[in-house]
């Protein structure tokens, strides 16, 4: 049986990689604290409850799975509370990172697929982004996914540990047969944000910072949608099985949105307005982060099918309003 190792495999994006890797054949074991994961979410495999800063807890799992791979989600990422408590985000998201890739090397698994973030390349406005651009992180979020990605080359250098990393963009969307979906306590997405706002659980959707250096004053993203997005960790696991060399992709799409070309989707996709009101930028956000790598299509065969604003809020809709986890 092909177990992959699915850290944070109750989040967003986790959750959806097990399904992508279901599809794919594999057995996704879950590995998740549920601190802010959701077990209604764990439905293409089986569970295993832990925490990554207990070596104990990972020896455990490879143990009884013997996995052919790790997917790597697990990490706290929330931009403005790594600015707060940098050292929960060094321990967290380094040290139980450290402890999972000693514990991968310690039972043979040797491939190892990392969830990244474009926030390693910090704030380089009007610059466009692609594997080789300085690193540069402007906040805490971003500097200790860095520190794990020289952790992996660290690794591989003295064992041999072969991975992927993919530093990708703004995650959004949903699955569109609506199993699984985005949903954090407390919110902090920009898209499901603004559906709270549409559906009355919050008053308005705040727009921090109005005063960017953009055409309409509000910050640029590149938007990747999730399924999208979890269809090339598959392709990232397969290039690994199939004996290629460690490699880094950026995945975007290389356009980029304000907030407010965002709100104005989600008016037409819902056919609601959306209540707004403006407030101060928050510390650690970057004015604009676009991707300008085809690394990961022309070397993987990735294809951002979906990755258009309309589709990505569409299927959020439909997620927002068939239902969520422990409301």
């Amino acid at each position: 049986m092909k177990h992959v190792l699915v850290t944070g495999g109750a989040g967003y994006i986790g959750s959806h990689a097990c399904k992508a890797l279901k599809q794919s054949g594999y057995i996704p074991v879950t590995f998740d604290n549920l601190n802010t994961g959701w077990k209604e979410a764990v439905k293409f495999g089986p569970f295993e409850h832990g925490d990554l800063l207990n070596k104990s807890d990972i020896d455990r799992v490879f143990q009884k799975y013997n996995p052919i791979a790790v997917m790597h989600f697990a990490a706290l990422s929330q931009v403005g509370e790594s600015m707060q408590k940098p050292g929960l985000y060094w321990e967290n998201n380094v040290m139980g990172s450290l402890n999972l890739i000693q514990s991968a090397v310690d039972h043979g698994c040797m491939n190892f697929v990392f969830s990244s973030t474009c926030a390693t390349y910090g704030d380089q406005d009007n610059v466009v982004l692609d594997e080789n651009s300085a690193q540069h992180p402007i906040n805490a979020y971003g500097a200790s996914k860095r520190a794990v990605e020289n952790i992996l080359s660290n690794y591989q250098a003295a064992f041999g540990l072969n991975h992927v990393i993919f530093r990708y963009f703004n995650v959004a969307g949903a699955d569109p047969d609506a199993e699984v979906g985005e949903f954090h306590q407390p919110e902090t997405h920009l898209i499901p944000l603004i559906l709270d706002a549409v559906d009355g659980k919050r008053d308005a959707l705040t727009i921090f910072g109005t005063d960017y250096d953009t055409p309409d004053g509000t910050c640029i993203r590149d938007y990747v949608h999730v399924c999208d997005l979890v269809d090339a960790h598959v392709l990232g696991l397969k290039w690994l099985l199939d004996g290629k060399a460690s490699r880094v992709f950026n995945l975007g799409t290389g356009d980029g949105f304000s907030v407010r070309e965002v709100v104005d989707h989600a008016k037409h996709v819902t056919n609601r307005p959306v209540p707004m009101v403006e407030g101060d930028r928050r510390p650690g956000d970057c004015t604009k982060l676009v991707s300008g790598s085809n690394r990961a299509l022309t070397e993987l065969g990735w294809s951002a099918d979906r990755s258009n604003l309309k589709q990505m809020i569409t299927d959020a809709w439909r997620w927002h309003q068939n239902g969520a986890y422990n409301e």
